[in-house]
């Protein structure tokens, strides 16, 4: 793969207007193809094969007018009692017909018919039926439900519009171009060129332009979830920097070494590209790997990620050596441009922070190791009060209409009726139906926790009813999820009728626990999957071994972190969370595919230069500090620029995409500077020889994928010195 990568590195310089033009070319096309076929994406989150998702297909076919996106308004007098005033009731029914002639709603319910009031008569709740789901309500539909009793709030009462039609696509703004700049600034630092920063920049720009256009474009065919271009993005930009960080480095080194442009390029891309190329693949495995888990729109998300990465790493070996050839010479510091060979290049190495920190951490590997794994373990403490769900509009940011309406039913009524159930009682005959409906109705109203049942609504043949429940505790409350488990046991045993239990509230809860379980078996992939390709890399049986174990360990400490800060609390005012709760059902299983392909990354990175360096006849301990002396400060500007980038988006007011950027963020930081460079050096060195070796009969039927370079090697050593 080396030798073939070094022609394609070389092909790519000389041919460097052409590549050029065809990746524009690409951008412009995709762009194009983007504007035109771009579909909508959904907000909403189906799990096939779940009570809930079968009683939401049932009622679409069924009974479609109530299959639709529903909206809750909530109303405050402006004083107590006024609500059963005239003039209340007549600024109530006002909203009320207000809302029933928006666009895109069947109806709304006048809450003096149901008894939708507080005792106090200050409260009131209108619910309103649109005719689609939250996904098909259009922004101007949106928008004029938000305005809706703008004449009563002239008067002095308060409307907050809410509920589930307000979910809409999370806005990617400016604050996240703040993780940019200040990868821009590492990339200055750690290079010393503004050619070469810049240059590394507009190759990662490229490609995740190239990424993000191809998959809009495809929105129009496949259905993506509202949070799957914010992740293809916020994972495009930071491997897309990285790969060409990895690349221009080595070319950087190459010209120091007295190489030609090239000469130095098309080494840089066979044994740095090769590395990429390799962390690139774990990471679409991985991504792609979430298919396994059979949770449509989490395969979705997976594949969008990693068909951004697979554009990073298609750009980082083609398109980086080609802008690499139009910079020249000038990718390297001015002072050293105009030297055919840096002087003291080795001395010079040896004397930055890798070759310093090892020998450190070699010497006083017992108490590292030990410090490391006290230190990973109590953060991971937390993790073990983990609790999944999906979002409600308690964790929106405070100010947002939906978390305004929220807010106010919860204070009028309390938690329950910002998550209402609904139980849907079907039967072959309307006889049955209604045979069935008082039998569920007495079974849901004794079961502990329910607050109250509403009446039911009968579809136009009288076989399908739909009942409302309402329980005491909010949506995302531990109480509610075994109210719903216990609502579905007292109900099975109704012989005569079908009855299915759903609504976002019991959507949520059996989509975290189909999440749940699948979590382990992913795990489980994960591990075994870094153990094979890492035994494939490095033909030994520890180090593969040792790189699984620094990942749990990443993962559950980032697991601890994210738990403390996002569910429990701690320190939530410095990330500019407004309500703790929760983890969204999908980060852990996606924490996982991402870690792992960017931990494989570094593990690579650090440990293909020790393996190198004991191969051709170092002592372990010496190959263990030239593995680190050298891959030390590439590593760390990667990592800072990951970090960089993904923290930008925790500034996000979206909670699902600031509690993900944020838990990428610190699994990044934990794995690169804890894990990769501090414990795997220790732990290296404590093994010795031993960390290399693996059986005779393994290492001759594992095929030789030649990641560090060592064919290429080869290969240039018998041509020296014509390509130099």
């Amino acid at each position: 793969m080396a030798t073939l990568l070094y022609r394609l590195g070389r092909a790519s310089l000389r041919r460097r207007r052409l590549v050029a033009v065809v990746w524009l070319v690409v951008l412009v096309g995709l762009g194009v193809a983007a504007a035109t076929l771009k579909g909508p994406t959904a907000s909403n989150f189906t799990m096939p094969g779940t009570e809930s998702q079968r009683a939401i297909d049932l009622l679409a076919d069924r009974f479609p007018a109530a299959s639709g996106a529903t909206g809750t308004i909530a109303v405050k007098a402006p004083q107590a009692g006024q609500l059963l005033t005239p003039e209340g009731q007549a600024v109530v029914k006002q909203v009320t017909q207000e809302a029933a002639t928006l666009p895109g709603v069947v109806g709304a319910v006048d809450p003096y018919q149901v008894k939708a009031l507080t005792p106090d008569g200050r409260y009131a709740l209108i619910q309103v039926q649109f005719s689609g789901r939250a996904d098909d309500v259009t922004d101007a539909q949106r928008d004029a439900y938000e305005k809706v009793g703008a004449p009563a709030e002239a008067q002095g009462w308060q409307i907050a519009p809410g509920g589930e039609v307000l979910n809409a696509e999370p806005e990617v703004g400016s604050t996240e171009a703040l993780g940019v700049l200040v990868a821009a600034i590492v990339l200055i630092v750690t290079f010393g060129s503004l050619v070469a920063a810049g240059m590394t920049m507009l190759n990662a720009l490229i490609g995740v332009g190239v990424g993000m256009a191809g998959l809009y474009a495809l929105s129009g065919a496949v259905e993506l979830t509202s949070t799957a271009p914010i992740l293809a993005l916020m994972l495009g930009l930071a491997v897309g920097i990285d790969y060409s960080l990895f690349i221009t480095s080595r070319h950087r080194q190459n010209l120091l070494d007295g190489h030609s442009p090239e000469e130095a390029v098309g080494r840089a891309v066979g044994t740095a590209g090769s590395a990429v190329v390799f962390a690139g693949a774990t990471v679409v495995i991985a991504l792609a790997g979430l298919a396994v888990v059979d949770i449509p729109f989490l395969t979705v998300m997976g594949l969008a990620a990693a068909g951004t990465v697979t554009v990073a790493v298609l750009v980082a070996i083609t398109l980086a050596p080609a802008l690499l050839g139009f910079a020249g010479r000038k990718v390297l510091p001015r002072k050293l441009r105009n030297r055919a060979v840096a002087p003291a290049v080795g001395s010079e190495h040896r004397s930055g922070f890798g070759f310093r920190w090892a020998p450190w951490v070699t010497r006083l590997r017992i108490p590292v190791i030990l410090v490391g794994l006290l230190g990973l373990g109590l953060l991971a403490i937390p993790a073990q009060d983990m609790r999944l769900a999906l979002p409600d509009a308690s964790a929106a940011a405070e100010g947002t209409p939906a978390r305004v309406s929220n807010d106010l039913i919860r204070e009028g009524f309390g938690p329950g009726f910002t998550g209402r159930l609904a139980v849907v009682v079907t039967a072959d005959s309307p006889q049955a139906t209604q045979a069935a409906v008082p039998q569920v109705t007495a079974l849901i109203q004794k079961t502990d926790g329910v607050l109250a049942v509403a009446p039911p609504q009968l579809d136009p043949t009288g076989r399908t009813a739909l009942l409302g429940v309402i329980p005491k505790t909010g949506p995302t409350d531990a109480a509610t999820e075994t109210l719903v488990h216990e609502i579905r046991d007292q109900v099975a045993g109704i012989s005569n009728a079908d009855v299915l239990l759903t609504g976002v509230t019991a959507i949520g809860i059996d989509v975290s626990e189909k999440l749940s379980a699948a979590l382990p078996v992913y795990l489980l992939l994960v591990v075994g999957l870094s153990v094979l390709l890492l035994m494939l890399v490095f033909r030994s049986i520890l180090v593969p071994v040792k790189a699984a174990l620094g990942f749990l360990l990443t993962v559950a400490a980032t697991f601890g972190i994210t738990v403390a800060v996002f569910q429990q609390g701690h320190l939530a005012d410095l990330v500019g969370l407004d309500t703790p709760g929760p983890l969204v059902s999908f980060l852990p299983i996606l924490l996982i595919g991402i870690l792992f392909g960017l931990a494989m990354d570094y593990e690579v990175f650090l440990v293909s230069r020790m393996r190198e360096d004991f191969v051709h006849g170092d002592t372990a301990r010496q190959a263990t500090i030239n593995g680190m002396g050298h891959g030390a400060r590439v590593v760390t500007a990667a990592a800072l620029i990951m970090i960089s980038v993904f923290g930008g988006f925790v500034f996000l007011e979206d909670p699902v995409i600031k509690s993900m950027g944020f838990a990428l963020a610190i699994g990044v930081a934990i794995d690169a500077f804890v894990v990769r460079m501090t414990i795997v050096p220790a732990v290296m060195s404590l093994l010795n020889t031993a960390a290399w070796w693996i059986p005779r009969w393994l290492d001759r039927i594992l095929p030789n994928v030649d990641v560090e370079g060592e064919g290429l090697r080869a290969h240039l050593a018998e041509r020296e010195p014509a390509g130099v």
